[in-house]
């Protein structure tokens, strides 16, 4: 009866627990989403060969984190 109780009650904080994590990865989401339009954002407004290599490095390495985060 009581290892039931333990078990129940271990569960239970293990849920509150993945559901505290949600927002945080959340909010990481959005300003993943956030730096990815301001890049995007910079690229509109031209740029040098230099410059666009490393945004364009700097957007896959946001995506592969979007990829990640924001599922």
């Amino acid at each position: 009866m009581k290892s039931t109780a333990w078990m129940l009650m271990l569960i239970v904080l293990i849920l509150v627990r993945v559901h505290a994590g949600d927002t945080g990865d959340k909010d990481a989401c959005e300003q993943v989403k956030k730096k990815i339009r301001v890049i995007e954002s910079r690229m509109r407004e031209g740029y040098s060969a230099a410059q666009g290599i490393r945004y364009e490095a700097r957007l896959r390495e946001l995506k592969e984190k979007r990829y990640k985060l924001c599922r």
